[in-house]
């Protein structure tokens, strides 16, 4: 008997919906043919899967009952598909986080207190134990720290500017004739493409010179830096660009790729970051380098401290399992995977000095990283709504970097739509 077209379709959209029922139980599914209970981590970075998994591999030895099983989604996607999984009830039983206060006021968050007692925050950093505290509870267990932010400098364009790199790290920036830092930019134009990478990147270069300015990104829950702080800070940066001592923000606007390729390339002699890229510098630099201080401030030298964190969903199935690898990626033993291969500092103040140790081997000094944060810290901010303020600030000092705007404007109309989105919230 022949089959109408018509019928045809619908058995195939049957058969089909019934595949994707299917995929979707098995991929949900508690517990594997070993009648283990499987959980589900998301992470951003590829390159923390090979320590995650060591120290995974690790716990599922002494608990054989859990599979925890990695999922990674990529940072540029990783915000707005997190908020829409969260809302839908699909999201990983545990999470990456940093900007957490949303998930935690809306009641997705494990209690860390409550599940692993309120001793357990004494061994993690203490910046990072106050970035997760809000209300008085803590809402993710602290797993790397980024350090304070330096300058990779070029060492081979240094000498043929000139420039010692004790010169470079006693430098000062300001809007006049103290700034010791724009003569050396000046002389270091003079060998590479591009002297600096001043740009719209806020954690390595917005906030250190808003804070080494005195200021401050919020105060008591609103915006804070259209005063003359962020003026002298935000138009300093601004005019490095527009005098040719830095890419056009119409190439780095967005991501500082462009800046640490050009870095990597040897077409830029400093290149101010955080330890999120020394691996990559050390691995793929074809020259000789080093890391030096941040140029210091009006107000000295600040740096902006940022930790990631692991959250547990309180949608999840197994909320005890949750909480037993939540206790083991906050542990000493748990934690130091992360900091094996000199790939960021963990969490755990115990195990900070294995990544110190690990550079020293390989003749690298990264006290500069720690040394910037002795100076001061200036806050990134924080609380309801800033995710969805910063997605509407951001855009605002893109065109500000671009020339398109004036500064005292941009930062005026930046502040305006940020506090506005607050005072929604």
């Amino acid at each position: 008997m022949r089959i109408k077209e018509s019928t045809r379709a619908a058995l195939g959209i049957v058969v089909a919906f019934a595949l994707l029922i299917g995929a979707a139980l098995w991929l949900g599914r508690d517990s594997g043919d070993s009648g283990r209970t499987v959980l589900r981590m998301r992470i951003w970075d590829q390159s923390f899967e090979a320590a995650y998994r060591a120290s995974l591999d690790e716990f599922q030895r002494a608990n054989p009952d859990i599979d925890v099983r990695i999922t990674l989604v990529p940072w540029a996607s990783y915000a707005r598909k997190l908020r829409l999984d969260v809302a839908g009830g699909i999201a990983d039983d545990l999470f990456w986080t940093s900007l957490y206060e949303d998930y935690a006021d809306s009641g997705h968050l494990t209690d860390i207190g409550a599940a692993l007692g309120g001793d357990a925050m004494r061994a993690w950093d203490p910046a990072a134990v106050t970035q997760f505290t809000r209300d008085g509870k803590l809402w993710a267990v602290p797993q790397f720290v980024d350090g304070g932010t330096a300058v990779y400098y070029n060492r081979e364009l240094l000498e043929r500017a000139g420039v010692a790199p004790e010169t470079l790290s006693a430098a000062r920036w300001s809007g006049d004739a103290t700034d010791t830092f724009r003569p050396i930019l000046q002389r270091l134009g003079g060998v590479a493409s591009w002297p600096y990478n001043a740009a719209n990147d806020f954690q390595s270069l917005l906030l250190p010179y808003l804070g080494s300015a005195g200021g401050q990104f919020q105060r008591d829950g609103r915006f804070d830096f259209a005063n003359a702080q962020g003026r002298t800070a935000f138009g300093y940066l601004v005019r490095l660009i527009s005098d040719g001592l830095s890419p056009s923000a119409a190439d780095t606007g967005g991501s500082s790729d462009f800046a640490k390729n050009a870095f990597l390339q040897g077409r830029m002699a400093l290149f101010q970051s955080g330890t999120f890229n020394l691996a990559t510098v050390q691995q793929s630099a074809g020259f000789r380098w080093g890391v030096a201080m941040i140029p210091a401030g009006p107000a000295g030298r600040v740096s902006a401290g940022n930790a990631i964190g692991l959250a547990g969903n309180t949608a999840a199935r197994h909320p005890e399992a949750v909480r037993r690898v939540l206790a083991w990626l906050g542990s000493a033993a748990g934690n130091r995977y992360l900091a094996a291969d000199g790939n960021t500092i963990p969490a755990v103040v115990s195990e900070q000095q294995v990544y110190r140790d690990y550079w020293a081997r390989r003749g690298v000094d990264v006290s500069p990283f720690f040394d910037v944060l002795r100076g001061g810290q200036i806050a990134a901010g924080g609380g309801a709504g800033f995710q969805a303020a910063i997605r509407a600030i951001l855009p605002v000092f893109d065109e500000m970097f671009l020339g398109r705007v004036p500064v005292d404007e941009a930062l005026d109309r930046a502040q305006a739509v940020g506090d506005e989105i607050i005072d929604r919230r």
